[in-house]
């Protein structure tokens, strides 16, 4: 699964072949500077913002040693470790850059249910529709009834009259969709101290 390239910047400094076809490989050659060490940096790294800097060091070695100066811990993701982490470091690099995504198209406003529906019952379909499946509307129908009616009734304490109420319907017609969604029935009743 590639990233795409507007997603992060990304500067990695290691001499192993392996590590720079595994970066290739997931995020391809658009975002992603490869050198050797901190010396094969291109001059005009101060005018090019990273990201992210992945960097091998070896045992001994502290991070002012491998990092190159012009790049701010402050400012950029800094991963520094040994091939093993460096081989790590893109599932790293991917799961925060999709919750970034996330984050920036949530940021300002609440998805209202409508939009969330919309937005899961999208993903459904089109899983579906590439699956090659058909009658989507009763799967989809009974999908959202169980779960709403459930809700009802549990927000009633099982009182089934008004549950129909809340959920507009009638009452036999709630009974029967409870009945053929499957849908288990717990009344639960208030208990009360006696006093003699």
């Amino acid at each position: 699964m590639s990233v795409p390239t507007s997603a992060f910047s990304i500067l990695l400094l290691t001499a192993d072949a392996d590590v720079h076809a595994h970066f290739k490989a997931v995020f391809g050659n658009a975002s992603v500077t490869m050198v050797q060490d901190a010396d094969s940096l291109p001059k005009d790294l101060p005018k090019l913002p990273y990201d992210a800097v992945v960097v091998e060091a070896h045992t001994g070695q502290g991070l002012s040693e491998v990092l190159p100066v012009q790049i701010d811990p402050a400012q950029t993701l800094v991963i520094v470790g040994s091939r093993t982490v460096l081989k790590r470091a893109p599932a790293m690099i991917q799961m925060m850059s999709q919750r970034h995504e996330e984050s920036q198209k949530g940021k300002g406003h609440d998805l209202s249910l409508e939009d969330f529906l919309d937005q899961k019952m999208g993903d459904f379909v089109k899983g579906m529709h590439n699956g090659a499946a058909k009658n989507l509307h009763p799967m989809l129908i009974s999908a959202v009834e169980r779960p709403l009616i459930s809700s009802a009734l549990r927000e009633t304490q099982g009182n089934q009259i008004q549950a129909a109420e809340l959920l507009g319907l009638n009452r036999n017609t709630l009974r029967k969709k409870i009945t053929n969604l499957h849908i288990p029935l717990k009344r639960s009743r208030v208990k009360t101290t006696g006093s003699s």
